[in-house]
């Protein structure tokens, strides 16, 4: 008897061990989650007085929609009565006219026998749906408003048609700051028991730039691969350039001859699989640094910007990294002919 239970037991200790952090930790109450206080008072108050309305929440991703939304149906509803009172759909299910039509309609439409209250349709990533579904959803929200009350998460809200729009109450949740980030952050690393430095727990909260998810992502990533979190393995991990080998391309770019310099660069973007995105992301903020005059500033500037305009189209890198160390020749032969 005692053998099989502990046969039971091992299986769930396993399924806890091999989830990923990002669901592992993610909160389970409203009082869990670490941000956004205000708009968690709000929305705690609304259930408190049991009158909840029609929910958007909209920002980017990683800050916490979804969890509070759920959080709130636990909440809300005990574990046996969740599978009859809450729908809930993401961008991986159809969510076509024929669904809004079909499923969420007779979901909506039915009503709740033996139980007082609401049912919770929740849509995640709303932003995908289809304009024709999301008209055919705003009659769906009008009519079954007395029984069903719908929440519609997205990132861009400017994707929901403005009928929608003025059917909910909409709150924007944006990104986090490192101040709420870094505890949650050292919770984890101490459950988990992770090595990690005081400089790999900045390399982490800059490259996340304020999404929780991502953040967590890579924390169990680094770990998982060189058991050790430090500045150096987070930046190799996500294959995102040091801050010395910003520190070389620019002196390179600034200092050496196009040919050295294009050679260098290349060499050095071979080595370490950089995205030339992601140095210019990189250099851009270098840029804005340094005591450069301001008419050379902005020539720069606006090069770089139109660099990174071709890039996203698909253009090939090795000409636009020309174009970029040209940029910068022609930048220093400027600041040599001003001085």
């Amino acid at each position: 008897m005692e053998a099989s239970a502990l046969k039971q037991q091992q299986p769930v200790a396993a399924k806890s061990r091999n989830l990923p952090w990002v669901e592992k930790y993610r909160p389970q109450k409203l009082n869990d989650l670490i941000s956004h206080q205000d708009i968690l008072s709000t929305i705690q108050k609304f259930i408190s007085e049991d009158r909840l309305p029609h929910l958007l929440l909209y920002g980017p991703p990683g800050t916490g929609k979804t969890s509070t939304i759920l959080a709130c149906a636990k909440q809300l509803y005990k574990d046996k009565e969740f599978g009859s009172m809450v729908l809930e759909l993401n961008a991986s299910d159809d969510r076509g006219i024929d669904i809004v039509r079909g499923p969420i309609l007779s979901f909506a439409s039915t009503r709740t026998i033996f139980k007082k209250g609401f049912k919770l349709v929740i849509l995640d990533e709303a932003d995908a749906m289809t304009q024709d579904a999301q008209n055919a959803l705003r009659r769906v929200i009008e009519k079954f408003t007395e029984n069903t009350r719908f929440c519609l998460i997205c990132n861009y809200l400017s994707k929901i048609i403005p009928a929608l729009q003025s059917r909910c109450t909409r709150f924007r949740f944006g990104p986090l700051t490192p101040e709420l980030m870094v505890p949650r952050l050292e919770h984890v690393v101490g459950e988990e028991k992770v090595d990690i430095s005081d400089d790999g727990m900045k390399a982490l909260v800059t490259l996340s730039s304020g999404d929780m998810r991502r953040a967590l992502n890579i924390l169990q990533s680094t770990n998982m691969a060189f058991g050790k979190v430090t500045e150096e393995t987070v930046y190799t991990c996500t294959g995102h350039p040091l801050k010395s080998d910003i520190a070389n391309i620019l002196d390179w770019m600034l200092n050496e001859d196009f040919t050295t310099a294009y050679r260098n660069i290349t060499a050095l973007k071979t080595l370490k699989g950089l995205a030339l995105q992601d140095i210019l992301t990189e250099i851009h903020l270098f840029v804005h640094r340094v005591d450069f005059p301001s008419s050379v500033r902005i020539q720069l500037l606006t090069k770089m910007a139109d660099i990174e305009y071709r890039l996203s189209l698909g253009t090939n890198e090795k000409i636009q990294l020309s174009s970029l160390i040209a940029a910068f020749q022609v930048t220093r032969d400027l600041i040599v002919a001003q001085a």
